[in-house]
Order: structure tokens, then C-alpha cells, then sequence
């Protein structure tokens, strides 16, 4: 939760329990719980009215991905996977289906000429 560990909670229990004391500590986490339960709707209605209001071609949409972090590795990776997918199966396709061209006599390829594919070596 948060990145925090027990000790870390166990001391935050202590210095509410300083601060507020044990008669109000329990009405102070009511309003602790109110107040964030209330952070989260508000923040829940904010999304789905930006949902509504941004139309259905953007019914998918994910404020988290407005994070710079998030946006670029979504689609980084969103590309590297398309290519990761196609990749293997075109590649055994290409190798079987056509046999490597051998090199001409003098190890230069013309103009045009496709250069030699080796499957065993990629």
C-alpha cells in the first residue's frame, strides 16, 4: 500500500494515536475514510464525464495513459509486439518458400539484384 511497509504503518499508527488521542482517533478515521471515498467518486465522475463528453471513438481511453511515461511505452512496445507477433511466422514462411539466390561470380551484386537470404544464420 503506498510503498510502505509494516513499520512504516505501525508508526503512523503511533503518532495518530499522540496526536488525536485514543478518544478521537476513531472519529478522526471516519473522516479520513469519508473524505477519500469521496476523493474517489468525485475523481470517478470526472473520468466518465471526459469519457461522455470526448465521444465514442475515444471509449477506450485511460487518463493514465496522458502520463508521458506511460504514453510512450504503450506505444513503443505496442509496435515492438505487432512486430514480435508477425515476425516469426512470415520469416519461416519466407525461408521455406523461397530458396537463397547464390552469389555471382565476383561476390558484387547489380543493380536491383536481391542479395542472398541465409535462414540458418538470422
Amino acid at each position: 500500500m503506498f510503498g510502505l511497509g509494516w513499520p512504516e504503518i505501525v508508526a503512523l499508527v503511533v503518532i495518530a494515536l499522540l496526536v488525536f488521542g485514543p478518544e478521537k482517533l476513531p472519529q478522526a478515521a471516519a473522516q479520513a475514510g469519508k473524505t477519500l471515498r469521496n476523493l474517489r467518486r468525485m475523481a470517478n465522475n470526472a473520468r466518465d464525464d471526459l469519457r461522455t463528453g470526448l465521444g465514442p471513438e475515444f471509449a477506450d481511453f485511460d487518463p493514465a495513459d496522458l502520463n508521458p511515461k506511460n504514453f510512450v511505452r504503450k506505444h513503443l512496445t505496442a509496435d515492438l509486439e505487432d512486430d514480435w507477433k508477425s515476425t516469426p511466422a512470415t520469416a519461416t514462411a519466407t525461408a521455406t518458400a523461397e530458396p537463397a539466390p547464390a552469389y555471382p561470380a565476383g561476390g558484387e551484386l547489380g543493380y536491383g539484384e536481391i542479395p542472398p537470404y541465409d535462414s540458418e544464420a538470422t
